[in-house]
Formats: C-alpha cells, structure tokens, sequence
C-alpha cells in the first residue's frame, strides 16, 4: 500500500494518558505520556525532534481538546476522526495497538480529518453553547415555579400568558413578602392583564404558605441571577460576533428565525461553508438527513445519527418556527409532510431545507428568496387538481373545470 505521510504519529488520548505512537522511515516508537501541561508540552517537544509532519487522534469526549490546543501551535498538521471509522480489528485491543493502527491508518491516507474550527470560532461557540445551556436551564426553574405554585393551589399560570412577566413577577414577590389578599394582588396587573381582574382574584385565592415562600423566594433570585449571566453572555457573543454581522443579517431575513438563533448556526459552521463541497454534504455532517441504510433491495433504519447535537437541536427548533407560517413554503412542506410521516420527521424536514438554503445564502451571498406556499402545488399542478376534484367529489359535489384565461 502506497506511503501517504512518512513521518506520522497516532494518538489514542485518555482521561490521565495519552499512547503516542511515531512511525518513520527508519522505525516505530511507541511512549506513554500524562495529560498535564508540561506533559503534552514534552509530547510536542518529541514530535517536532522526531521530524513528525501529520498526528491524528481519536475524538474522544472532550479529552482530545487540551491535546489539540497544545500542538496546535507545534506547526504540526492535527486531524481529529471519528472513533467510529477506525476501529481495529476486535479481540486485539490495547492503548498501544489503539495507537498504532492509527498512525497506520494515516501513514497510508486512509483517515478523515473532522471539522475542527479555529481558537477564535471554537471559543465564540462555548460561549454560544454555555448561553444556551443557561437558557434552558432558565426555562425549567421557571416550571418549577409554577409547580411550587400549582402546589399552593395558585392557577396564575391559566390566567396569565406568562408567569414571570411583570405583572406576574410583581404577584409573586408580594407572595414572598406575605401578601395573601387576592384584591390587593390582582390589583398589580399591568397591560391587557388588568381586563381579566375577575379571573385573577379567583386564580390567586390559595393558600400559600412558609413553605412555598421560601421556594419561590430562592427559585425568583436564582432566575433573576441568570438573567443578568445570560445578558452579560450576549454582551461578550455581540462583541466576538461583529465579522459575523453580514451572516446574521442574511439568516435573520428568514421568517421565524431571530438574530440570537443566526448567532448560534453561524458559531457552529462559521461564514466559510466552502469547506463542505455542497449542501448535502454540509446536512450530512450536521446529520439533519436522513440516514442510508439499504441492504438486499430493502431499505433498513433511516435513522439520521449522531452529529453536532447543538446544531441539530437549533435547527429543529427554528423549523418549529418558521412551519407556523402557513403561507410560506416551509409551512407547506411540514403540513405536507406531517399528515404522512409524523411531526417529527416533518421538522427535521424542514429544519434540512432551512440548512440548504443558508448554505447557498453564505457561499453565494444570495438574498433568501421564499418559495411560496403553492410552490409544490405548482410542481406538480396535475396531481393537486386531481386530488382537489376528488376532494370534492366525496363531498358530493359534481365538479367541472374551466381553465382561466391569462
């Protein structure tokens, strides 16, 4: 087999150890190192003596990003694979064979390099990611608010659209303080609240007690704290996101997606999508299609694996947005999808065509352009008036067409 790489080194990396094995011309040396600092500075230390010009290691957890960080400034050409396509031969394993089939693998190009972004883009995404953790995190103590709340028999949460908005947020800090009168705290609704009075004093006739002040007293400044946490992270994402502002842009024209939504996609694929030759290759790193499982002429599983699970989760979540418009074409295709397959497949569907397109928007610089909720009518005009005839049809109506004239 021909010799891509002379000089080349795999790593099999662990929590506390790291198997490096070099293979060059003359022969192969297999040694052991820890994981701390002046550990893997050594490492790089004996890989540059050593003359290596390619090192490849596994992506495992999180434990090869410290390896990463490290070499990366040892003017040496990293590539982290996937654990899954290099798996030795079952029955032979150890850390140092683990090691060196994959020097092997890449001695000979036999291996992938991941997509691993740059300092910059790999710091703006724990930060992106980090924000949306809190935000999550957020959302379920504000459940357990109103389940504190649904304990003391106080149904707020079925008058009042939201429970931590300020007329709720000014009821339940009255609550802490005391206040049980449910007059005096209907009376702290502001806006279109204040037209629904009556049904506030007979939500907020409960019986709240020690108990539950105390609960809600420490679950509302726990909230509060991450609000002022999660503003203090979009200041720091504004500021690191400023060469991103033309991105953001083109993805915010999108019906139903936001600028904190635009912030999160591009600090997953950044504005260069070159890297990905087209937009399938592109869906098919971030395995928001479907999979390809067909043996013997039957198609298996179509599950669609696992790939960058923050930006899967965004964009399924953006597809849940813009699929509420039902006069734009991602509306049509979900409701479309959705009475054959199921809700679910019809978002990550839609949540495919959302990708698609800022692909061609980010490497074209193309303005979004929607297809219109008669666009599949208009595919295949045929089939969708012999469906409608039909339609009417069963009703009991005897239907004749007269094409209109242009």
């Amino acid at each position: 087999m021909e010799v891509v790489h002379e000089r080349c080194c795999g790593l099999d990396v662990h929590k506390k150890t790291v198997v490096a094995c070099v293979i060059t011309p003359k022969a192969r040396q297999v040694r052991t190192f820890g994981t701390m600092t002046q550990d893997l500075l050594e490492l790089g230390e004996w890989l540059v003596a050593e003359g290596v010009t390619h090192v490849a290691m596994e992506s495992t957890g999180v434990y090869w990003k410290p390896v990463f960080n490290l070499l990366e400034g040892c003017e040496l050409e990293l590539l982290v694979v996937n654990a899954r396509h290099i798996k030795a031969v079952p029955g032979r394993k150890t850390d140092v064979k683990d090691a060196e089939w994959i020097a092997d693998l890449l001695r000979h190009g036999l291996l992938q390099a991941s997509f691993v972004p740059n300092r910059e883009q790999r710091e703006l995404r724990e930060l992106v990611r980090y924000r949306r953790t809190l935000i999550e995190q957020r959302s379920h103590e504000v459940q357990r608010v109103q389940k504190v709340l649904e304990g003391a028999n106080v149904k707020l949460s079925d008058v009042a659209t939201d429970i931590m908005g300020v007329s709720g947020r000014a009821m339940l800090r009255a609550m802490i303080e005391g206040e049980q009168s449910p007059q005096a705290l209907a009376e702290m609704a502001h806006g279109r609240l204040k037209r629904k009075r009556g049904s506030l004093e007979k939500a907020l006739r409960s019986s709240v007690g020690a108990h539950q002040r105390y609960m809600l007293r420490h679950l509302l400044e726990h909230i509060e704290f991450m609000e002022r946490e999660i503003a203090a992270l979009d200041r720091a994402i504004e500021e690191r996101m400023r060469p991103f502002e033309v991105g953001i842009g083109m993805i915010d024209e999108i019906w139903g997606i936001g600028r904190r939504t635009a912030e999160e996609i591009l600090a997953e694929i950044g504005l260069d999508v070159s890297r990905w030759p087209t937009h399938k290759h592109l869906a098919s790193w971030a395995k928001i299609c479907p999979g390809n499982n067909e043996s013997a002429g039957k198609r298996k599983s179509g599950r669609t694996g696992k790939g960058n699970r923050w930006l899967h989760s965004i964009l399924v979540e953006a597809a849940n947005n813009v699929s509420r418009n039902r006069a734009s074409y991602y509306g049509a295709q979900y409701h479309r999808i959705a009475r054959r397959r199921g809700r679910q497949r019809a978002l990550v569907a839609v949540a495919h065509s959302l990708l698609t397109a800022i692909y061609h928007m980010l490497r074209d610089g193309t303005v979004h352009q929607d297809l219109g909720a008669e666009y599949f009518d208009r595919l295949d005009r045929e089939r969708a008036t012999h469906r409608a005839v039909q339609r009417l049809r069963r009703l009991g109506y005897e239907v004749t067409l007269q094409p209109v004239a242009a």
